[in-house]
């Protein structure tokens, strides 16, 4: 995978396979913890455990085992900074397309460009897979729907009071879509 470059200092952004995926659970629960913890809408509610976190990415494994899905990361000193995973459709008729999530990046490495880079490699990486439409949901408003709008992607759709925020409070959800050029 041809990862956008980082800077000096900058957190490499890279692939994990299910092997290093299954060694860096405690990391990758670290992070959705985090996540959480700072509001993030991302599925789960105030009070979301380390242990709940290991076994959110241990249940992840067997699909970057199978190819279903690819584990990108910021790593920066030796500590993970940021993942997102890309789901490609399984369905015949939905090869062309793919799925993020899981874009989170820990609150201390924010406004840092770590989740600009961790999207362009994910869209970078469905491009080497053939896949030339993505899809995401997001809260609407959030850093991530900032985020989104900025690197080109187009909402298609909002959902009001779709998803609780970890605190109990409903939250509108907004959906994108991105057309990617194919890879040649």
């Amino acid at each position: 995978m041809s990862a956008p470059s980082a800077g000096a200092g900058s957190p490499a952004v890279r692939k994990l396979d299910a092997a290093e995926a299954e060694a860096r659970l405690a990391d990758l629960a670290d992070i959705l913890v985090d996540a959480v913890a700072c509001g993030a809408s991302v599925n789960f509610m105030a009070g979301f455990s380390r242990d709940e976190g290991q076994a959110f990415w241990r249940a992840q494994v067997a699909g970057i085992a199978s190819g279903e899905k690819r584990l990108l990361v910021a790593e920066q000193g030796g500590h993970l900074v940021g993942t997102v995973i890309l789901t490609l459709a399984s369905q015949p008729n939905g090869s062309h397309r793919a799925e993020i999530g899981k874009m989170l990046v820990l609150f201390s490495a924010r406004r840092q460009g770590v989740g600009r880079r961790l999207l362009a490699a994910a869209e970078a990486t469905a491009r080497e897979a053939g896949r030339t439409l993505l899809l995401l949901d997001t809260e609407t408003g959030s850093a991530g729907d900032r985020l989104y709008r900025s690197c080109g992607w187009t909402e298609f759709g909002r959902v009001p009071d779709h998803a609780f925020q970890p605190g109990g409070r409903l939250a509108d959800t907004s959906f994108f879509y991105k057309i990617l050029e194919p890879s040649t």
